[in-house]
């Protein structure tokens, strides 16, 4: 068995190791070295040298390299699904939709960076009118990234895609239960024959994503809990390094009296579920017009119940990839079940060691524990409700702010009500729809985090916008200067009683 130096593919056999087991079965898929302040140091500074190289690449030759390094993943992506499926658990078939999602980002980053972020004449108005007016956007140079295990590759793309394509190099550090992944996709853009490692991953634990903040990266990208966000913010502080936070959800899907059943049903197994429920932007609050409870209810716990969790290639789903999140799913039911609300599909006998088989709860108090904190485990609650508007109004009653979902025979009430959710991003009869879309921007507010990954708000998020004027002509009122005439003082006071008054 041997170790990966960070940022490189050679082995290297010193230094402190840690294992990457397999969620199924425990089995030790591989060791990585723990790279502290020194190694990430040094990958940062390896990536300013990278950072110089791709700025002489202009903007067809990124977009030729970033193409080339997504052909080169998908011809590669049987591999990578079965990489991720070993250190994640989850189906191949999840696998390989992930998989599919993270390369379409990266073409649409790669086909329309330079498109978003080329320089634009904007409007000096009238009082600047000699001055031709330009925006302009340029990179930051270093992106710092840290992953998290739950999408190892569809995650942490969405910010190396959008920040490579912005015109940066970046240094990556997975979450140290998918390092494979992200040394993968290292090995993978070195294959490339690049002069430069574009593309560095240091592996290693907390103590390695805490240098990686202090490391005098340019921008600092993360992906995991609210409580781990605010850490990576406070490092962050130290230099006022500028971060994106994406923290997490507590999501919820609304449906309607006129809504599809059996469509919403679907997709909210689908969002509930999927993944064993470990999903940022999965469902986990379910709120249905009184009238069409029972019916909905009928219709999803017997789609819950064909699930066939567990351990093998033909599982619904796969075991919890975090141990401790057993425990999480555990107290969440056993909270939820003290205060009164009551469990149609399993129960806490459904938490097992490490597969924890579907759980759907109702009537369930909204102060619970199960309402109130992000479960990440395959249950879900749902409640009744008067009307939508109720549902809104418990949905925003929420410290997380990232996704939902809301199932009408109304489209046009739908995106009314998708208007209301204080959330980044809503579906309208469909769940995750928005993730899946290369143009649309992906991030959340309040514990879920601000800043956004995707489409072009995301290739702005990894570049810095630039204010440039050009004097086209001698300005009629000379303003600027400390020898101002009166008479142009008189025109301007003119305009603002005669002209900016009435405006």
């Amino acid at each position: 068995m041997t170790t990966t130096e960070p940022g490189t593919t050679g082995p290297s056999k010193t230094g402190p190791t840690f294992a990457s087991l397999d969620p199924r079965d425990g089995t030790v898929l591989a060791e990585y070295p723990i790279a502290g302040p020194e190694e990430v140091a040094l990958a940062v500074e390896r990536a300013r040298a990278a950072a110089r190289w791709w700025a002489t690449q202009g903007p067809r030759g990124r977009r030729e390299w970033l193409l080339e390094y997504k052909r080169a993943i998908s011809s590669r992506a049987e591999e990578l699904a079965a990489l991720i499926s070993a250190e994640t658990g989850k189906p191949d078939e999840d696998a390989t939709l992930e998989v599919m999602l993270a390369v379409g980002h990266l073409e649409w980053a790669a086909k329309n960076a330079d498109k978003v972020l080329r320089r634009r004449a904007v409007s000096a108005g009238l009082l600047m009118s000699n001055q031709a007016a330009y925006v302009e956007y340029q990179p930051y140079g270093v992106v710092g990234a840290i992953g998290p295990w739950n999408y190892p590759v569809f995650t942490p793309m969405g910010t190396l895609s959008y920040a490579m394509a912005a015109g940066n190099a970046v240094v990556f550090k997975p979450s140290e239960l998918t390092p494979g992944v992200g040394v993968w996709l290292a090995e993978v853009w070195d294959s490339l024959g690049a002069s430069q490692p574009l593309i560095q991953t240091i592996t290693g634990d907390g103590s390695t994503g805490n240098a990686l903040c202090r490391a005098d990266v340019d921008k600092l990208a993360f992906t995991g809990s609210a409580a781990t966000g605010r850490k990576v913010m406070a490092a962050c502080a130290e230099t006022l390094t500028p971060v994106v936070i994406e923290g997490g959800g507590k999501d919820a899907l609304l449906v309607d009296k006129d809504a599809n059943l059996d469509a919403a049903a679907d997709q909210a197994v689908f969002g509930a579920m999927g993944n064993a429920g470990q999903t940022c932007a999965g469902v986990e609050r379910i709120y249905v017009h009184q009238d069409v409870r029972d019916a909905f209810v009928h219709k999803f716990t017997a789609k819950v119940k064909a699930l066939r969790p567990g351990t093998s290639i033909t599982s619904s789903y796969g075991p919890m990839t975090l141990p401790t999140q057993v425990d999480v799913v555990r107290r969440h039911v056993k909270d939820a079940l003290a205060r009164g609300g009551k469990a149609v599909v399993g129960g806490e006998e459904s938490v097992g060691d490490s597969v924890v088989e579907p759980i759907v709860l109702v009537d369930v108090p909204e102060d619970s524990a199960a309402i109130t904190e992000e479960t990440f485990g395959p249950t879900v609650v749902i409640n009744s409700v008067v009307d939508l508007e109720e549902a809104v109004e418990k949905a925003n009653a929420s410290s997380y702010g990232l996704g939902g979902a809301i199932f009408t025979g109304n489209r046009k009430r739908g995106l009314a009500l998708a208007e209301k959710l204080d959330v980044g991003m809503v579906s309208v009869n469909a769940f995750l729809a928005f993730a899946g879309i290369p143009a649309l921007p992906f991030g959340g507010s309040g514990d879920s985090g601000f800043g956004r990954i995707h489409g072009a708000d995301g290739l702005r998020e990894f570049a810095r916008p630039k204010a440039i004027t050009a004097q086209k002509f001698t300005a009629p009122l000379n303003l600027m200067t400390m020898t101002r005439k009166p008479r142009d003082v008189r025109i301007v006071k003119w305009m603002l009683a005669n002209v900016q008054a009435r405006m």
